[in-house]
This record gives C-alpha cells, sequence and structure tokens, in this order.
C-alpha cells in the first residue's frame, strides 16, 4: 500500500534531527550491515524517509516478495559473513517475511528482520495493515520461529532491545531475530544520540562464545591415538570457522597427520574441500559412496572403531534418517557450541561444549606432541587411498559421464564441476536438485555450496543466490534450481536485473514437481502411477528469463553448455543476470531411491 501522510510523523508531527530509525541504521553501520533487503510500505515511512536521507551509506535492495527479501539476506550473509537484514512494512509484509526469516534462523543465519507497524495512535482502531492490536500478533509469531523478537515500545527502549537481538543474531550458533518498529517510535528523538553506549563499536554490547575445554581436546586426542580406523564427521556448524585461514589450515594438517578420512553432513558439504585425498566428500542424504565402506565390514557390523562429530546436531538429512551405521565399535565424541544437541541424535561416549574452530586449532596445536604409532598412521593412509581407488564415489559413473540428450541431471554436474571457477559460490535450492547437487557436484577449497535442509524450503536458492552475488561481486555465484521452485520467485529476475546483480541460475527443467511425483510413485506403487499430477504447463522459461531483464540460454546437450559458458561468465561480470534452462532427463531419478550398499548389508 501507498504511503499515507498520517503514518510519516512523529509524535509531534515533525521529523526529528537524530531520531530512533538513525539509531537503528547506526547500530546496523556499526555491525556493517549496510545492505538492506526488502519491500516499502506505510509502516516503514520514517524508516524510509531515514534510509533515503543516508542513502550515501546504506543501499536498499527493493524486491519483489518478502519472503524472498529474508533468503537475499541470508545469501548476504552466507557469502559475506556480515548480518543481512531485511526490512518490510507491517501486517502482511511481516507474515510474507516469516518463511525466509524463519528459514535463515534453522540455517543458522545472522538475519535482523525489521517489520514496521502503524503509529501507536492508531492501534486498536482498524487501521489499514495494523497488527499488534487487531489479532496478528506478529511479535508472537516471529517469538516462535526466530531465536528474539521484540517491538520498540519507545525511543528510551530501543538501544536495549536493538542491542539484545545484535547479541542473540550474532552470538554461536548464529541466528535470525525480529525488531518491530511502530512508525511514531521511528521518528521520535532517539536517546542517548548517535552513541547511546560510548565507545561506539559492537565490542560495547556483544561478544561471542569461543574456546574449547582443554580436557575435551585432550579426550580427542587420546581418542584419535587409540583408534585403528577413526573417522571425523564436520557439519555446517564448521562453516564459519574454517573461514579463517588459521582453522582451515590446522583441520588439513590434523587430518593429513592422523591420516584420518574426513566426511560432512549433507549441508556441510564443501566444509572440507572435496578434491583432499581424506575427504569422503558427504555423508546422510545423497551421500557418497566412500564412507559406508569405512564404516561397515564384510560381516555388516562397524568397521570404524572411533567417530568424532564436529558441529553437527546429527538431524534425519544429516544422518540417514539416524541409521545405527553411523555408530562406532568404540568412542563417539560429538564436539557443539550447544549442549541441548550433544547426545540427541544418538546417545554418545564423549560429549564436548565447544566452538568448533578453537577446538580444531587445539587439537592441532597439540597433535605433533601426541603420543602416535607412526606404521599403522601411514598404513591407514594406503587403506583410504586404495578403498577410493577400488569404489566409485558415485552412485551410477554412467550417468555421470553420459553424453545423451536430454542432458542427465548427473552429467549436468559433471559439467559444472568443469567449468565453475574456483572461488564459486554455489546455492543448491530444494527438489530433486538436491539430490543431484549434492552427489555429483564436488566443491573444492576455495569454493562454498550452501543448501537449506533444515528447512527445505523451495525457493531459498533462486534468491539466496542474488543476495550473494550482490555481497561478493567478485565471485561467481551459481543456483542450482528446479524449474518449480524458480517459478515460486521468478519475479526476484527482475530485481536483479534492476539492480545489476549478476546472479546465475542453472534451472534444472522438466516441467513437474518432480521430486514429489517420483516420491507419491515410490511411496505408492500400485496406485498406478502419478505422472501429469504435478505438472507445470509448459512454461517457456527462456521468454520468461528475457522478458525479466536476464540473458537466458537454452541448453540441450553438453555442446550448448560448453559453447554459452564464456558468455555467460561475461554477462554475469557485466551485471547481467543469466539463466540457464536445461532440458534434463525426465526418467532420471536422485541417488537417494537406489539401495546403497550399507543398507544391503544391514538387511
Amino acid at each position: 500500500m501507498g504511503i499515507r501522510p498520517a503514518t510519516s510523523l512523529g509524535a509531534r508531527g515533525g521529523v526529528a534531527s537524530h531520531n530512533v530509525a538513525d539509531q537503528i541504521l547506526d547500530y546496523l553501520a556499526v555491525e556493517s550491515a549496510t545492505l538492506i533487503f526488502g519491500i516499502p510500505g506505510a509502516g516503514l515511512a520514517n524508516m524510509l524517509e531515514r534510509l533515503h536521507k543516508r542513502r550515501e551509506e546504506f543501499r536498499f535492495v527493493v524486491c519483489r516478495h518478502e519472503s524472498a527479501a529474508a533468503y537475499m539476506a541470508d545469501g548476504y550473509y552466507r557469502a559475506t559473513g556480515k548480518p543481512g537484514v531485511v526490512m518490510v512494512t507491517s501486517g502482511p509484509g511481516a507474515t510474507n517475511a516469516l518463511t525466509g526469516t524463519m528459514n535463515a534462523q534453522f540455517g543458522g543465519s545472522a538475519v535482523l528482520a525489521l517489520t514496521g507497524e502503524v503509529g501507536q495512535p492508531y492501534l486498536g482502531r482498524g487501521y489499514l495493515q495494523e497488527g499488534t492490536d487487531c489479532g496478528l500478533d506478529v511479535r508472537a509469531i516471529f517469538a516462535a520461529a526466530t531465536a528474539y523478537s521484540a517491538d520498540l515500545a519507545d525511543a528510551a527502549s530501543a538501544p536495549i532491545l536493538i542491542e539484545q537481538a545484535l547479541r542473540d543474531m550474532l552470538s554461536v550458533p548464529r541466528r535470525a531475530v525480529r525488531i518491530g518498529v511502530p512508525d511514531n517510535v521511528a521518528a521520535s528523538p532517539s536517546c542517548g544520540g548517535v552513541a547511546p553506549r560510548p565507545p561506539w563499536s559492537s565490542a560495547a554490547y556483544r561478544c561471542a562464545p569461543g574456546g574449547a575445554p582443554a580436557k575435551g581436546v585432550q579426550r580427542a586426542l587420546e581418542i584419535l591415538g587409540g583408534a585403528k580406523r577413526p573417522l571425523i564427521l564436520l557439519g555446517h556448524g564448521c562453516r564459519e570457522a574454517v573461514r579463517d585461514p588459521d582453522t582451515a589450515r590446522a583441520l588439513r594438517c590434523l587430518a593429513e597427520w592422523w591420516q584420518i578420512p574426513i566426511m560432512t553432513t549433507s549441508d556441510g558439504k564443501g566444509v572440507f574441500p572435496e578434491t583432499h585425498s581424506l575427504s569422503f566428500r558427504t555423508y546422510g542424504l545423497a551421500g557418497c559412496q566412500w564412507p559406508q565402506f569405512w564404516m561397515i565390514g564384510q560381516d555388516g557390523k562397524p568397521a570404524h572403531d572411533a567417530l568424532i562429530v564436529i558441529g553437527s546436531s546429527l538431524g534425519e538429512l544429516a544422518t540417514y534418517r539416524w541409521n545405527p551405521m553411523l555408530v562406532p565399535s568404540g568412542s563417539f565424541l560429538q564436539v557443539d557450541i550447544n549442549p541441548a544437541v550433544i547426545g540427541r541424535g544418538f546417545p554418545v561416549t564423549d560429549g564436548c561444549v565447544a566452538e568448533a574452530g578453537a577446538f580444531l586449532r587445539g587439537l592441532w596445536e597439540r597433535s605433533p606432541a601426541w603420543p602416535r604409532d607412526v606404521a599403522a598412521v601411514e598404513e591407514r593412509g594406503r587403506t583410504i587411498a586404495a578403498l577410493k581407488q577400488t569404489h566409485a564415489p558415485v552412485v551410477s559413473p554412467a550417468a555421470y559421464a553420459s553424453e545423451a540428450r536430454p542432458l542427465h541431471p548427473a552429467a549436468l554436474c559433471r559439467l559444472l564441476n568443469k567449468l565453475l571457477p574456483e572461488n564459486a559460490l554455489v546455492f543448491i535450492d530444494c527438489g530433486n536438485c538436491v539430490g543431484w547437487g549434492l552427489h555429483y557436484l564436488i566443491i573444492d577449497r576455495a569454493q562454498e555450496c550452501h543448501s537449506s535442509l533444515a528447512m527445505g524450503p523451495m525457493g531459498f536458492a533462486v534468491c539466496g543466490v542474488i543476495g550473494a552475488r550482490v555481497g561478493a561481486p567478485d565471485r561467481l555465484a551459481v543456483a542450482l534450481v528446479g524449474d518449480g521452485a524458480l517459478l515460486m520467485h521468478a519475479g526476484e529476475i527482475s530485481t536483479a536485473a534492476k539492480h545489476r546483480i549478476g546472479a546465475v541460475w542453472v534451472v534444472l527443467a522438466d516441467d513437474d514437481l518432480r521430486m514429489v511425483t517420483q516420491g507419491m510413485e515410490m511411496l505408492f506403487p500400485a496406485n498406478g502411477g502419478f505422472a501429469g499430477m504435478n505438472e507445470l504447463g509448459k512454461p517457456d522459461l527462456v521468454r520468461l528469463a528475457r522478458s525479466l531483464g536476464a540473458d537466458a540460454w537454452p541448453i540441450a546437450k553438453t555442446a550448448d553448455l560448453d559453447e554459452a559458458w564464456p558468455m555467460v561468465l561475461s554477462g554475469a561480470d557485466r551485471g547481467r543476470p543469466q539463466m540457464i534452462v536445461v532440458q534434463i532427463d525426465t526418467t532420471a531419478a536422485p541417488p537417494y531411491y537406489d539401495k546403497p550398499y550399507w543398507q544391503q548389508k544391514l538387511e
């Protein structure tokens, strides 16, 4: 809805020289959160006025849908490590932003949702898009879905509530938070001027947990020193830690010193470089083949005698629905900053509350002085190499190598492995693209892979890739998405075009919600099939993308993508959004439907 004059005035009908809206922006500036995604509206009038006044300092990316804006803020955080901010108006603006903000919460992303509200003098009188006093309790809705939700009641309380939101958002693990801003409060003169708590730095009001207990590190060394066939599982909770070069180096050195294989959860894909000789890539949903051959012996019993899990809550998708093959015959150590998740997924022999980076660094610092059987360590390295030489990492090497037309999704991943630059940001949406991407993409040291497997909303990557590209314009940001997810947020292509954001979408085009169709056929094989039930109506995605301001490339065979790729890179560098529409083999099913080796042995 448009701006109404009645809501754009402060308590006395004017705008203060430094008001609460300024104060909110001051805090964002301190946190380097100067890029804001959202949609304007009446409940934001005074926030918008100050944002416009400070447009040299802040950038406001106007999106097409509020949930898309929240996904972009999430993608921005993932690419930069800086807080993502989504700003929306009252009522439906706030509720539209809920899904994307909630997804950030469960994905461990630092996202702040600023939701407007009509001026307090009008509360309870049925003002347009009112929430607070008309049965729509926005504060409670977000409180149930984020780490913190509060409304600014007046100028005096603003600094306290803002600081609490920032503390919760930027603690470890990162979280999503929400602050509601009534329009008249935004216009009220701020209390405390520009710097409510000097010195004006984040250290004045927040700090994050860190460190690792010496006993926990020692216990891990005892486990590594005494195990013959140990294994390390890294989760999404390690992602922020390994962005630190010293921590990433400590992890590599640790693995090489002990010759211990490293695998990651599905949402931790790429935390350890998947081209490393000690990488078993991913475990869990659509996981790599290698881990099962390390963990299960010929007799079907556990072959690994120690497991160290760092930064994973061991949820459903990370564990093949808590499959017992993960449990070793010996010690099971789970390390996490959140004590509430330790022992929740599986009973463990040892638990350690620690920050992942500090734990990895501490483990490596003490490793060289810790006794080890060098001959046994070297033999373990040879065993790992032989395992990887004997067994393919993927379910279907033939599909991966295929040159058939239409393109097999596994072959598409092979092409992307070849074409993506060494520092690419890869976003995987929800749907069958998850199965193909997690299983067949290979994420190297400088690349990052981001998915959203806690909540699994369609459209996360469609929008998140825009936030990532605008936050890291020197890195190619690519989203692997299905056509169903794309159509949910196709309007955001015009957002990217308007703001000259060279995001790249690789679309698996099959004119169907294929994951649902195939899943229903697996669940109900006697039903007669579900073909046609979830078709999309044969939209012309190439014409759609071009009409919204993107360059679009129809791909039917491998040579088409090889030919188009230089132009895709060139267009993205010039700020033109790029869409690669791949006609895929609709009969292909992702690897989570195949019966793996471990299931055969356990049966």
